[in-house]
């Protein structure tokens, strides 16, 4: 089992560059942040891009796995978004995991975009996905799609140590995850509303993806799985940094799941993720214990 934090991009740098840095201090093996124009969770607060902070993460590491949890369509063309990874990986050098997801819609609205449909969204994040993979492994990229085109596209240098970690919570998104990424990032369903509901919604989305890779021809031993925890549904246990206890089990009950990261929060003075960054202290120590 691995281990991974998300840090907001809501504090200036001078006062966020040090959570990056004790990320990997701590012996976590990856750092995240969220991809958005404005995100739902804070709407009024300071707010700035993720590939430029994780830019400026990687200048400030050396080790960790640095990554968007989740990059969407809602404001982004695969094309630009391509050009700006390929700039970030070599920055990391090779350390960047490129989590891809539906995500709200609200930055989409911001910019004046169509109201759509959950179906739609879908639809267009899968046509996002599938160019944003033509771009990585093809040349002189031609596209027509119903959202994004591209004429002659030029894609040097490649695209290689990058993955494609596909977010995906619903079954019609977990098979496509299966077949389309280098590996799956799931919130859990978004139904359940007790912990014990949720770990069970899990255990049926894992048992979809794994025969999804099944007929994909893709071995489930060797896909990852990262489970991105601290869903508000389900009550104060579901932010695993709520006690030293609370990531215990949840690592062990991933870990049971076949999950092969978990991915929490570094915890917040306020709501959302308000926590206590002793627990996350003692969390670190143990981690050498939890991989196990």
């Amino acid at each position: 089992m691995r281990f991974g934090l998300t840090i907001l991009t809501d504090l200036p740098w001078t006062e966020a560059a040090p959570r990056w840095r004790a990320v990997e201090e701590m012996g976590f093996d990856h750092a995240w942040t969220y991809d958005h124009l404005v995100w739902g969770g804070l709407p009024e607060s300071p707010w700035t891009g993720a590939l430029p902070t994780l830019a400026a993460a990687a200048a400030t590491t050396g080790r960790i796995g640095l990554g968007t949890l989740v990059t969407a369509p809602n404001f982004r063309h695969p094309y630009p978004f391509l050009r700006d990874v390929q700039a970030l990986e070599g920055i990391a050098d090779g350390r960047v995991l490129l989590g891809l997801g539906v995500g709200g819609d609200r930055d989409s609205q911001v910019l004046g975009g169509e109201e759509l449909s959950t179906r739609e969204r879908v639809d267009r994040f899968q046509e996002f996905v599938t160019l944003l993979a033509r771009l990585r492994d093809e040349d002189h990229v031609d596209a027509d799609g119903r959202w994004f085109a591209t004429r002659d596209a030029r894609t040097l240098p490649p695209l290689r140590r990058t993955p494609f970690l596909v977010a995906a919570n619903g079954p019609r998104s977990v098979r496509f995850s299966a077949r389309a990424g280098d590996g799956w990032v799931t919130t859990g369903p978004h139904a359940e509303t007790t912990l014990d509901g949720w770990y069970a919604g899990l255990a049926r989305s894992r048992e979809i993806y794994d025969e999804a890779l099944v007929e994909a021809g893709r071995d489930p031993a060797t896909t990852p799985r990262y489970l991105l925890a601290d869903t508000g549904r389900v009550g104060p246990d579901g932010f695993a940094l709520a006690s030293v206890g609370a990531f215990e089990d949840m690592a062990g009950r991933a870990a049971e799941l076949g999950f092969t990261d978990l991915v929490t929060h570094w915890p917040r003075r306020e709501q959302p993720y308000a926590g206590d960054e002793r627990v996350l202290e003692q969390v670190a120590d143990a981690l050498p214990r939890l991989r196990g």
